[in-house]
């Protein structure tokens, strides 16, 4: 995948079953949003990302979250991830190994200093995370210094703030339950869903 190609709002599901992503997923179809983070330590992961890759791929991307080592990064990328998350800062040899299979990677930070770094090993998009622990502000003000480098802010992002988010400097939000009901997702509601992607489409414009 081709960075200017990446989604700006990326659905994060952690912890939920084959068949509640899939009911997800085709609400997203009802939306313009298009990028799915299914993350590593949801029990399941890798079959719902090669499933869904088959499924949605055409339609979709398909990420894994919460990579942290190079063993779930090979197993993501042979699943079909599109993308790939970290809550932590990635080796340059994974970062090589997303670029080899024109994987987008998006290793965490939170420090000018991280951010700088991951960016130098190759980064194609840094996630600061947690968001909320450093407010919208920051992304601003890191680029002041830094340039204007790809950002994602990840935690505690939802549709409240949103738009706030990306008003000051932020270029992709990663969202998990600040867009849906908790119980919508767990009861499979998809008229509720989509209800939901509607409103929070609607906030951002």
């Amino acid at each position: 995948m081709k960075l200017q190609n990446f989604p700006k709002v990326t659905i994060i599901l952690r912890g939920y079953s084959h068949s509640q992503v899939r009911t997800v997923m085709q609400a997203l179809l009802q939306s313009s949003i298009r990028s799915v983070e299914i993350t590593m330590n949801t029990e399941g992961a890798l079959d719902m990302i090669k499933d869904f890759s088959r499924e949605f791929g055409d339609e979709m991307y398909i990420g894994a979250g919460t990579v942290t080592t190079m063993k779930e990064a090979v197993s993501a990328i042979e699943a079909g991830a599109a993308f790939i998350l970290s809550p932590v800062m990635l080796s340059r040899e994974i970062i090589d190994l997303c670029k080899k299979h024109s994987v987008i990677s998006v290793p965490g930070a939170m420090t000018p200093t991280e951010i700088h770094n991951s960016l130098k090993d190759g980064a194609d998009i840094v996630k600061v995370f947690p968001a909320n622990s450093c407010g919208a502000k920051f992304f601003k003000d890191i680029k002041a210094p830094l340039g204007d480098i790809p950002l994602m802010a990840v935690g505690g992002v939802n549709r409240e703030n949103a738009a706030e988010y990306l008003k000051s400097g932020a270029d992709y939000l990663g969202i998990g339950s600040g867009i849906f009901s908790k119980k919508d997702i767990e009861e499979e509601n998809l008229e509720g869903l989509v209800k939901s992607l509607r409103e929070f489409e609607e906030i951002l414009g």
